[in-house]
């Protein structure tokens, strides 16, 4: 007799995964299937439709790691189920940790004694870090109000309009009014005057920022410093000063030893930076450190019994994984002083030769500046045909994502371009950028005008009175390009809201 078997819809073996029922059919993208699928399905459906994201070595909009050493990978996936907050568990992953926080701190020249050790914590990036140091100022600020008898509803930090939003989140979420310092055209970063004008017996701390995410450049720290002891002493307030380093924390040090921002100057109580940016980490993880003890207040420190041991803990978010702490460790001995700055290093060098290929040219303007985060901001001489939003565009058939946008105000009229050099954008794929931008350019040269087109559909052939065109055929050139390229600038967002839209 012939033993013969049906194979059931339920056997996975008979086929290979694209052959099979489960990459045939449809699957509930909002609610829960009823029944599971194999292994193999689940991974190739899921593979599959992130083959349709970018590639994120060809971001050129994110200062975000995207490439570590092989050896690096393994140890992160290798310690991926450990939960950093459990330190009595993982007291080795709490130690390195506490390492990380000591080789920043000196880093930053930390003002500690020769065994003292420094005050500060991982993070989840620097979004969690300014949060947390923030509440240190705003709890210092109100410790002080109240032993004065003065009250404490009103506090406020000074910044710059180019601050990134996570200050502007935690001005909203813990009720501290954000006074912004406005830019203007050809100076995008915080001016100290301004800013030290705008101090009053409610800011918590002046914000400087250690490399604009619009453009790189350093703010004078050092000068804010000065002019901010001198309004102190007039005024007997105790203004501090919180330096957001995110990008440019692990450039500086390297790059510009004697530039002086960090705990170098009095009034730095708080410095925060980003380990997965310059730090050379994936995404996930930030530091915070403070000048010493004090500046921390000890009531935000929190002493739990979790698990069998007392953990002082300051953070707002509690389980996490520690593989990013083990990466950040791991990078910080394994490179040393020495390979940090080779990186640095090539990393200017590379934005040196994107810069001259793009000067070369002779269509575009440079933003940013040569010594701050390696990154090239760049706008167009003549954006009166075609403008930065539509290279951003064009230039995504090639593979690159670089970023158009505008600036903040008073500067809000100026649109750039910007691609921040990282560790992994090699000499050739700056190159190979230059190439591109000079073939999306010469195919805008060969097309009508896109604003032209959108200006008369807005502005011509819709009954609108003679006089009224003619005062509009009356406005200036410059006018004329901010309202182009307004209309433009709504064209594009409309159609990205429509490819992110969810269905």
């Amino acid at each position: 007799m012939v033993l013969s078997k049906i194979a059931s819809e339920s056997d996975v073996f008979v086929h290979s995964t694209f052959a099979s029922r489960y990459v045939r059919t449809s699957f509930p993208r909002f609610k829960m299937a009823e029944n599971s699928i194999p292994k193999e399905a689940a991974y190739q459906i899921i593979n599959d439709e992130l083959m349709l994201d970018g590639n994120p070595r060809l971001n050129l909009a994110s200062f975000v790691t995207t490439w570590m050493e092989p050896e690096c990978d393994k140890l992160m996936m290798a310690s991926i189920n450990k939960n950093y907050v459990d330190m009595d568990e993982y007291p080795v992953t709490t130690e390195l940790q506490n390492r990380c926080v000591n080789i920043i701190a000196h880093l930053f020249n930390a003002p500690l004694g020769e065994s003292e050790s420094a005050v500060g914590v991982g993070t989840v990036g620097s979004s969690e870090a300014i949060m947390l140091a923030g509440l240190a100022f705003k709890r210092k600020w109100q410790n002080k109000r109240r032993a004065e008898g003065k009250p404490i509803d009103n506090p406020n930090i000074v910044t710059g309009a180019n601050v990134q939003v996570c200050w502007e989140k935690f001005a909203r979420y813990f009720e501290v009014e954000l006074k912004e310092v406005k830019l203007r055209e050809g100076y995008y970063v915080m001016d100290p005057e301004k800013a030290v004008e705008m101090v009053d017996e409610n800011t918590i701390c002046v914000a400087a920022i250690l490399g604009s995410t619009l453009n790189g450049e350093f703010e004078d720290v050092k000068r804010l410093n000065d002019l901010l002891v001198e309004k102190n002493k007039e005024t007997g307030w105790d203004t501090p000063i919180h330096v957001d380093a995110a990008s440019g924390g692990f450039i500086a040090p390297f790059l510009y030893p004697e530039l002086e921002w960090d705990f170098r100057l009095p009034l730095v109580k708080s410095i925060n930076v980003s380990g997965h940016k310059y730090g050379l980490v994936y995404a996930g993880i930030g530091w915070v450190i403070w000048r010493n003890k004090e500046d921390l207040p000890e009531e935000l420190i929190f002493h739990i019994n979790y698990l069998g041991a007392d953990q002082p803990t300051f953070t707002l978010n509690f389980s996490k994984g520690s593989s990013q702490v083990i990466a950040q460790y791991y990078q910080l001995i394994r490179l040393g002083f020495e390979g940090y700055r080779n990186v640095m290093e090539n990393c200017r060098e590379n934005m040196i030769v994107l810069k001259e290929g793009l000067e070369k040219t002779e269509r575009f303007n440079i933003v940013s500046k040569d010594e701050g985060v390696p990154l090239v901001a760049f706008s167009l001489r003549d954006n009166h045909r075609h403008d930065e939003f539509e290279i951003s565009d064009l230039l995504r058939r090639f593979g690159w994502i670089v970023p158009a946008y505008t600036m903040p105000p008073d500067a809000q009229h100026v649109t750039v371009l910007r691609v921040v050099i990282r560790e992994d954008f090699s000499r050739t794929l700056a190159e190979r950028l230059v190439n591109d931008i000079q073939k999306v350019l010469h195919e805008l040269d060969t097309l009508p005008s896109k604003l032209s087109s959108n200006v008369k559909a807005a502005d011509g052939e819709d009954g609108k009175p003679a006089e009224t065109r003619a005062l509009e055929s009356k406005k200036s050139d410059l006018e004329k390009t901010r309202e182009i390229t307004t209309i433009w600038r709504k064209f594009v967002t409309a159609r990205k809201q429509k490819m992110n839209v969810v269905c």
